[in-house]
């Protein structure tokens, strides 16, 4: 523990450790020099064969063929994507949020089920277990503030009218339904953008997310057509449906969706069944139908240090304080021209 100091002060790295590796910590937003990237490699590198040793060897003690990760590292994608590859484990599964949040949840399984003694009946299908708000509540929202909107008269409509503006490379707010568990955005509060823009990463990264121009953007495909663009297991392990795994985009793919192809020709991927989330499943369906390729940029509602939107107010506060275009909320489109357009304005403007 000599290497670190998060147990009694507000940093986890102890000088003993910086000394090791030749510097010091580097400071957020300061350049990123070979150095930094050589430890970071090296991290991977050596977790992921630490990672398959411990596993191949319960394997080899317990002969289970299902295996399923808890805590922190079942966060890290990359190695989640390559379990299947080098263990003996034929399937693999991990919640949404195997970090320090995942443990409420446990701790309220095992108080009912092994305090109370109530039967196992639940099964998780999907993260989508936060606040919802109803059609009226967001409608209230929006005349209450005199927001500007059109209302979809169906679901067909709004599903065209969306796939069409990702099209034409306009950037949208999602905000439908639950809300996402966990730290990633599922296509509840989602910003979605054109994979095939390969404009679109240095867009969202300027002008919405307000980060480096390097980081990456995750891909989301239907799980019906994920083998055909994505090198992963087969069958689909189910942490791609909470954007837990990384695999390698087929080659022949790379150039049609720059935007979502990493620089070592990988992608987070995230998957998704109709009976997850219909209306962002037809969503994506009929973007395929214009652009000839079924994927969408998928990241998260919000800008860089911010949680993710949770309330229509956040919805919109954060739309007008970025480049987002429109927000598709609810039945509702909201067009950022035809609104206030001063962020800090819009802040004071719109109340819960």
């Amino acid at each position: 523990m000599s290497y670190f100091v998060y147990h009694f002060a507000d940093r986890m790295s102890s000088k003993k450790l910086c000394s090791l590796l030749d510097g010091p910590v580097r400071k957020p937003e300061s350049e990123l020099i070979q150095r930094h990237k050589n430890i970071a490699a090296a991290l991977q590198m050596i977790y992921e064969e630490v990672l398959f040793k411990m596993l191949n060897h319960v394997y080899n003690k317990t002969k289970c063929e299902n295996l399923v990760l808890a805590g922190g590292c079942g966060l890290n994608s990359v190695a989640n994507g390559k379990i299947l590859k080098n263990t003996s484990f034929e399937h693999f599964w991990t919640q949404p949020d195997p970090g320090d949040g995942g443990t409420s949840i446990g701790v309220a399984s095992y108080i009912y089920h092994t305090i109370l003694g109530h039967k196992r009946n639940f099964v998780l299908k999907d993260a989508f277990l936060g606040p919802n708000f109803s059609t009226e509540d967001i409608k209230k929202f929006l005349d209450k503030n005199n927001i500007q909107y059109s209302e979809f008269k169906d679901e067909k409509e709004l599903i065209k009218t969306t796939a069409k503006l990702i099209y034409d490379n306009k950037v949208i707010g999602w905000f439908q339904d639950r809300m996402e568990w966990g730290p990633r955005a599922l296509g509840s509060r989602s910003i979605l953008a054109n994979s095939c823009n390969p404009k679109a990463k240095e867009l969202l990264n300027s002008k919405v997310k307000h980060r480096e121009k390097f980081r990456p953007f995750a891909p989301v495909v239907c799980e019906d057509d994920a083998l055909k663009y994505f090198d992963c297991d087969n069958p689909i392990s189910k942490p791609t449906n909470f954007m837990l795994m990384v695999y390698p985009i087929r080659k022949e793919w790379h150039n049609k969706i720059p935007s979502v192809t990493h620089v070592d020709g990988s992608g987070r991927l995230q998957t998704i069944r109709r009976e997850q989330n219909s209306l962002y499943f037809d969503t994506i369906k009929e973007f395929g139908k214009l652009s000839g390729m079924p994927i969408l940029i998928n990241t998260s509602f919000n800008i860089r240090g911010e949680p993710i939107v949770c309330t229509p107010s956040d919805a919109y506060k954060c739309m007008m304080g970025t480049g987002i275009d429109y927000l598709v909320m609810d039945k509702f489109l909201i067009k950022r021209e035809d609104n206030q357009k001063d962020m800090w304005d819009s802040e004071k403007y719109a109340k819960d």
